[in-house]
């Protein structure tokens, strides 16, 4: 939801994966097109794994889950096509414990950036801006995010604080379901090609707004896949 300078809402029906990333859906050959998890569409891509790429990140900052277990929130590559906004691991500790929360943010320029957050016991992370998102907005602020561990219900916010402006929120809500062929043929029907709609929808949206004259934020140096913080 957007507050100003012009008021705005954005909803999307979709649908998300929650998964162990050492016990990715491997589905039958014939749905394989409907749910690919692939390294390369994460972090710098060039990693042999998704759980590769996470290992070598949370090294960057001096975390060693110890094999520990690490659940993803995201969506699927669907007939050869992904778009993740937001893509989040859950990352425990061999204990078993919470160590951390990774926050994967993707832009419509083909760009990442990765955030490493700790929640406090509310699930609450606070974080600030460093990548361009929207071309609305500069690069400055803080994010709040509230990211409860994923239990039957979901419901999650990233909250965008700027001076002198009101909070910019997105939030994403649905509930736990368990896959089999028939869920998932029913979802792809209900909402096809789920991640090319959803980066259409973005666009779609963003032209409204720049067609009733919000002003475009020039968009810093081209950050690498590569880049992460």
């Amino acid at each position: 939801m957007r507050r100003a300078p012009q008021r705005h809402v954005l909803r999307h029906r979709t649908y998300l994966w929650l998964v162990d990333l050492d016990h990715l859906p491997v589905l039958a050959r014939p749905l394989r097109p409907l749910a690919r998890f692939r390294a390369r569409d994460h972090f710098t891509g060039r990693d042999p794994s998704i759980r590769a790429a996470l290992d070598g990140f949370l090294d960057e900052h001096g975390i060693d889950l110890g094999g520990g277990r690490v659940l993803m929130l995201a969506h699927a590559r669907v007939l050869g096509h992904v778009f993740n906004p937001l893509t989040l691991y859950w990352c425990y500790g061999h204990a078993g414990g919470l160590r951390c929360v990774v926050a994967e943010v993707h832009n419509t320029y083909g760009e990442r950036h990765a955030y490493l957050l700790h929640p406090d016991a509310a699930g609450t992370a606070t974080v600030a801006k460093d990548f361009y998102v929207s071309p609305f907005y500069p690069v400055d602020g803080r994010y709040e995010m509230r990211l409860p561990l994923p239990e039957e219900c979901l419901r999650l916010s990233v909250r965008l604080q700027r001076p002198g402006s009101p909070p910019f929120t997105a939030s994403v809500h649905g509930t736990r379901r368990d896959v089999s062929a028939t869920v998932l043929l029913r979802l792809a029907l209900r909402h096809p090609w789920s991640t090319l709609r959803v980066s259409a929808a973005i666009r779609f949206h963003g032209m409204r707004l720049f067609l009733r004259g919000l002003p475009v934020q020039p968009r810093p140096g081209r950050r690498t896949p590569e880049s992460a913080s």
